[in-house]
């Protein structure tokens, strides 16, 4: 049989599946190789003359690790496996549009790929918490570890710091309620012009604001009730197919819905959205309150941290005098890309100690974040540099922990690859792998 370079091509015309590595007492077929890359397809979208054999490498690697683990003797953590199993299922499922489709996708019943990525999962479970054993065993950095990792890396390599700001803010919102109010009589019109005779499709087209749907008529797709709100979820479960809701509130806004199809815990929902519009009155109500506090605390006459907290109705910084942390990271300073586009327009250009103008800006809450108005002060300002021992010593720290940890992870793969048993098929031989090692392991034609 003549071989071919997978790097560019498909396998030899007439060849269904087999064996095409060997690691220790672990296998990998064609079959395995093929389910993983059409996963990573459907996913990620990738594409690449190397695709195949990038993906190779990476699973002789996760083999290595997975014979570890098992002389180890770790354990899977099932409930992360199940977690993890139920979150790609109804990912996928989602994104083709039912169970149906995903089966006829993968050339499998659903009962089959459960069994298969579960395995899967599993594998990758035991490879994952074998990589952090290792990792797990570098030591601390030291100063003077640290010190010697600097002088061995160019300072071209050396990490640069962005940009950095800490801020404090005072925020007051419109007037929820009656805003709430007139969004919920605009939804119970639509309601009973729909229910009168009026297509559910043309009124979403019209007036719903989840652009992406109202394209659609309003039709979300076959979709598993887990990626939606739970109010929206469990509004639609409980509908029966050509019913019209009651108004159903989530972070996102107020909804009305119509179940189209239901399959188990598979749905496929038409809905309208309209979100609570404010006034130009509770706008400029607010910047006038906001200037106001801006023009004493510049004058002196109340500091900033005691305005916010007399003034400010953002519960999760009022109480800090108004400073500002990431939600996610729990960090008080932000770099520009942390940072809401309308709050780094208003500070930009100003200087440490000045407070912004009144701005319209947008919370934490929802997907999108509600409307707030807010003047915001600028804490301090850390400029762009390349890091430094004395000003960033735990990043430099971290930086040369994470580099020793793959180091390690690095060299356990090398010295596994030297002392393990390990054949690949020679149609794998034009392969561009990172490791030149598994080319010694390419057997002979």
């Amino acid at each position: 049989m003549t071989t071919v370079t997978l790097a560019a091509q498909e396998y030899p015309a007439g060849l269904v599946d087999k064996t095409i590595a060997v690691v220790g007492n672990e296998m990998i077929s064609i079959a395995q190789l093929e389910n993983e890359l059409q996963m990573l397809r459907m996913q990620e979208g990738l594409t690449g003359s190397n695709l195949r054999c990038n993906l190779l490498e990476s699973m002789l690697e996760s083999k290595l690790f997975l014979m570890q683990a098992r002389v180890d003797s770790l354990t899977v953590n099932g409930d992360m496996v199940a977690a993890e199993l139920t979150r790609r299922i109804d990912l996928i499922r989602s994104r083709m549009g039912g169970d149906e489709e995903m089966e006829k996708y993968f050339g499998k019943p659903l009962y089959r790929l459960r069994q298969e990525w579960r395995q899967q999962l599993e594998d990758q479970n035991l490879t994952q918490q074998m990589q952090s054993n290792i990792a797990r065993k570098v030591p601390e950095m030291t100063p003077f570890d640290v010190k010697e990792y600097i002088a061995a890396t160019d300072p071209a390599d050396l990490p640069m710091v962005p940009v950095r700001y800490q801020l404090s803010q005072i925020c007051i919102y419109p007037d929820r309620e009656a805003a709430n109010l007139a969004v919920k009589e605009k939804l119970l019109g639509l309601r009973e012009r729909i229910i009168a005779g009026e297509k559910f499709s043309t009124l979403a087209r019209i007036y719903s604001e989840d652009t992406y749907s109202a394209r659609k008529g309003g039709e979300l797709g076959m979709s598993s009730k887990t990626i939606f709100w739970p109010a929206f979820s469990d509004a639609a479960m409980a509908l029966k197919p050509g019913v019209i809701s009651q108004i159903v509130e989530t972070p996102d806004g107020f909804h009305i819905l119509e179940v189209l199809d239901k399959k188990g815990d598979m749905i496929n929902v038409r809905h309208i959205l309209l979100k609570p519009e404010y006034t130009t009155e509770d706008r400029n109500r607010a910047f006038k309150t906001l200037d106001s506090l801006r023009t004493e605390i510049n004058a002196q006459a109340v500091s900033f941290p005691l305005a916010a907290r007399f003034y400010s109705q953002d519960p999760t910084t009022r109480t800090n005098g108004g400073q500002m942390a990431d939600p996610a990271t729990g960090s008080s300073y932000f770099e520009i890309d942390q940072l809401k586009p309308q709050d780094y327009r208003a500070i930009k250009d100003l200087k440490e100690g000045e407070i912004s103008a009144p701005v319209e800006s947008l919370d934490n809450e929802g997907r999108n974040g509600n409307t707030v108005y807010k003047i915001i002060r600028v804490d301090k300002i850390i400029p762009a540099h390349p890091a430094t021992f004395e000003e960033d010593y735990s990043q430099l720290a971290d930086d040369a922990r994470n580099k020793r940890a793959m180091d390690a992870i690095s060299e356990f793969i090398d010295e596994k690859i030297k002392t393990t048993y390990i054949t690949i098929d020679p149609i794998f031989k034009g392969c561009e792998f990172n490791r030149e090692a598994w080319k010694t392991k390419i057997v002979s034609e």
